[in-house]
C-alpha cells in the first residue's frame, strides 16, 4: 500500500469517474485504474462498487476510504510543519463560503489580499453551511466562512465578527412606521425566506417564528435562493424579509429598512477549518483583511444576541 494509491482512491471516491480521477492526479487513466485494482488485490476487498453509475463504494471501501483521507490530510499537514516557508503565505487553499454572506464580504477583501500575497491562490466555493462543514471533515475544503457557532468535534471556529440582522419591508408594511422593530412585532405572515438547506432561513424563522403559519393563505409560496431575490419579492409582491447589514445598499435600501431594538440579533460570522489544519498563518491573514473593511461596530458582541441556526 503506498501514500499514492491512497491518493488515487480519493480521487475516484471525490469524482466518482475514472478518467475524471485520473485527470486529477495528473496521470493516465491506465496508470490509476492498474494501481487501484492492485490495492484492493492486496486488501482482498472491492473499494469501488463498478456496476453502478455513478461509482460507488462498497460498505467496506466507504470505511477505507474515510481512513484515507484521514491519513493523507495528516501527511499535508507533516509537511507543511517541516516546510521551510511554512510561515510565508503561498500555496492553494480551497475556501468554502455560503451564498447569504459570499456576494456582500468577498468584495471587501478578495481583490487587496491577493495583492499583497500574489504567490497565494484561492478556490472559493459557494456552499451551504452543512455541505462546507462535510467537506472539510472529507478534506475537501480548508477554510470555510459561514455562520458560528456549529459545534463540531473536529472543526475549529475563529470569530471575525456579528453582523445584525435589518427589517426589509415593503412601502406600505406598517413595520416602517416603527422607528426600531422588537421582535414581538414580527409574524410569519407576509414573510419571504431563503429556501431550505441555507443557514440564514433558520436564524429568521427563529427570530420571527418557526413556523410558516400563514402559508396556506397564500396564493403563492416561494423560497429564494438569494438575498438580492427576496427583496425584489418584497417590492414587487409586498411583506417584508430580514436581511444581514452587510447586504443592505445604503442608496437604495435606507427607505425600506428598520434595526430592531437592543440589543439586536445577529449572527456570528467566523472562519472555520479542521482542527489539524497547520497553516497558522494563512488564517491570521484572512482574518486581518477581513477585518480591515468591516464595520467597527460589527465587532463588538455585546450590543448583538448570537442567534443560532442548527
Amino acid at each position: 500500500m503506498t501514500i499514492q494509491q491512497l491518493r488515487y482512491v480519493v480521487a475516484l471516491d471525490t469524482h466518482k469517474h475514472f478518467v475524471k480521477a485520473a485527470e486529477s492526479c495528473f496521470v493516465a487513466q491506465p496508470t490509476l485504474t492498474l494501481q487501484v485494482k492492485k490495492l484492493e488485490k492486496q486488501l482482498d476487498f472491492l473499494i469501488f462498487d463498478r456496476s453502478v453509475t455513478p461509482l460507488q463504494t462498497t460498505p467496506l471501501g466507504g470505511i477505507f476510504v474515510l481512513k484515507a483521507r484521514q491519513i493523507l490530510r495528516e501527511i499535508e499537514q507533516l509537511e507543511e510543519l517541516i516546510n521551510t516557508e511554512k510561515n510565508e503565505v503561498q500555496g492553494t487553499y480551497r475556501i468554502g463560503i455560503i451564498p447569504s454572506i459570499a456576494p456582500y464580504l468577498l468584495p471587501l477583501f478578495v481583490k487587496s489580499f491577493l495583492a499583497k500575497f500574489p504567490e497565494v491562490k484561492l478556490i472559493i466555493k459557494e456552499r451551504q453551511s452543512e455541505q462546507i462543514i462535510e467537506d472539510i471533515n472529507h478534506n475537501l475544503l480548508d477554510i470555510g466562512i459561514l455562520s458560528t457557532p456549529i459545534e463540531e468535534a473536529r472543526i475549529r471556529e475563529i470569530p471575525l465578527y456579528y453582523e445584525p440582522f435589518g427589517v426589509y419591508a415593503n412601502a406600505s408594511s406598517t413595520l416602517l412606521q416603527k422607528k426600531t422593530i422588537a421582535e414581538e412585532d414580527l409574524t410569519t405572515k407576509d414573510l419571504w425566506l431563503l429556501e431550505e438547506g441555507h443557514c440564514f432561513r433558520n436564524q429568521t424563522l427563529r427570530i420571527c417564528g418557526k413556523s410558516i403559519e400563514d402559508e396556506a393563505n397564500r396564493n403563492l409560496s416561494f423560497e429564494g435562493g438569494s438575498i438580492e431575490t427576496l427583496k425584489k419579492m418584497v417590492q414587487d409582491m409586498g411583506g417584508y424579509t430580514l436581511v444581514p447589514q452587510l447586504a443592505i445598499h445604503p442608496s437604495e435600501d435606507t427607505p425600506f429598512i428598520r434595526s430592531f431594538q437592543a440589543p439586536e440579533p445577529a449572527r456570528e460570522v467566523s472562519l472555520i477549518t479542521h482542527q489539524s489544519f497547520a497553516k497558522e498563518t494563512i488564517l491570521t491573514e484572512l482574518r486581518r483583511a477581513i477585518l480591515k473593511d468591516i464595520p467597527k461596530a460589527f465587532k463588538k458582541n455585546s450590543r448583538f444576541i448570537t442567534v443560532d441556526w442548527r
